[in-house]
């Protein structure tokens, strides 16, 4: 209890002393196609999203099998699982997850919100998850949206988590879909969970979402067409991606589809190099990944490299007993189309608790 006090204390004061002076900028965005006309058939869903820093964040990516014994933390009673689904994660400094898809297409992406606390004393004695964990427990026991919610609504955790790249604390938010294109966002405000549910394609940083909502309708009310916020600060983002994810062509063919959000993304990221002296929390984005919920396609785009490329899901071996698959991102810069064939047997990565 006492640890857990601690840790629970320093991320929270870690957060107001390092919060303002460097920031993860990302923007979200769901791209949706047309509804098909085949009964049971499910229209192109792509989850695109940006990672903005002031430095290259080292990001591999590792897939997953079914049927793994994981843990939340290393503090007594920490949340204890084993996997139901496999997933393709996108592992930070080969410690944390950053972001993923499973295998029955739930994607969830975590995104910088500044002033984000997520414990209180009241959640303090609950079961320890990292943060370095968090979204891989979320990933490999729920299918859909819906139970992402429940669990999240019991909130029989209480979460902690490592600094990184010289202090800073990951203050998060998160963008939850599934295959049926049920989306939630996450946020936690002094420890108490709140979750919004509805038609939300978009999501970039700080202000909180009602605030975000409520900038964004002002400019629904002078129309996209006529004029659009052109900086780099997170709500101009915010309204520029869902202008046009709400007003470009829908399609369910899936070059075409990805052509169009990895656009929209483009449009919504920093400039590589980009800084603003007077903006500390404007970072260059670094790389954009492109989920393809319906086909289980995940797409990885590091703004230095010539091309993209993804892994395909569905030809990963997910059984239980099978290994765990890395791609490292550092050694293989040349990748174009699929890269299936370039992950290679790995340990399990080592998180940062």
């Amino acid at each position: 209890m006492k640890m857990k006090l601690i840790i629970g204390s320093f991320v929270l004061a870690a957060a107001a002393f390092f919060g303002t002076e460097k920031a993860e900028a990302c923007t979200r965005a769901l791209y949706t196609g047309p509804t098909p006309a085949e009964a049971g058939a499910q229209p192109l869903r792509i989850v695109g999203r940006s990672l903005d820093w002031k430095t290259p964040i080292p990001t591999n990516l590792y897939v997953y099998p079914r049927g793994m014994a994981k843990k939340g933390n290393t503090l007594p009673g920490s949340v204890e699982w084993i996997s139901k689904y496999g997933a393709v994660y996108a592992v930070g400094y080969d410690g944390g997850v950053t972001e993923g898809m499973n295998e029955k297409g739930l994607v969830i992406n975590g995104l910088f919100c500044k002033g984000t606390v997520y414990v209180n004393p009241e959640t303090d004695n609950r079961p320890p998850m990292s943060m370095a964990m968090f979204v891989a427990w979320l990933l490999d026991m729920n299918a859909t949206t819906p139970e992402v919610v429940k669990v999240l609504k019991e909130q029989n955790f209480t979460i902690s988590g490592a600094t990184f790249d010289g202090g800073t604390v990951s203050a998060l938010h998160w963008g939850i879909t599934d295959a049926e294109g049920r989306t939630a966002i996450l946020e936690f405000d002094n420890g108490n969970v709140n979750i919004y549910e509805g038609d939300y394609p978009v999501l970039t940083n700080d202000p909180t979402f009602p605030q975000m909502q409520a900038i964004n309708d002002y400019w629904v009310k002078v129309g996209g067409a006529n004029m659009l916020p052109g900086t780099v600060k997170s709500p101009d983002r915010f309204v520029r991606a869902s202008y046009f994810v709400n007003h470009v062509d829908k399609t369910n063919d899936a070059k075409t589809g990805f052509a169009i959000i990895r656009s929209i993304l483009m449009n919504a990221s920093v400039p590589y190099l980009y800084t603003v002296e007077t903006e500390p929390n404007v970072s260059s984005t670094q790389w954009r990944s492109f989920a393809n919920i319906r086909d289980l396609r995940y797409y990885f785009d590091i703004v230095t490299n010539d091309g993209v490329y993804y892994i395909d899901l569905k030809k990963c071996n997910l059984e239980p007993g099978a290994s765990v698959m890395k791609l490292d991102t550092s050694k293989e810069t040349e990748i174009v189309g699929e890269a299936n064939a370039y992950l290679k047997p790995s340990a399990p990565f080592t998180p940062m608790y």
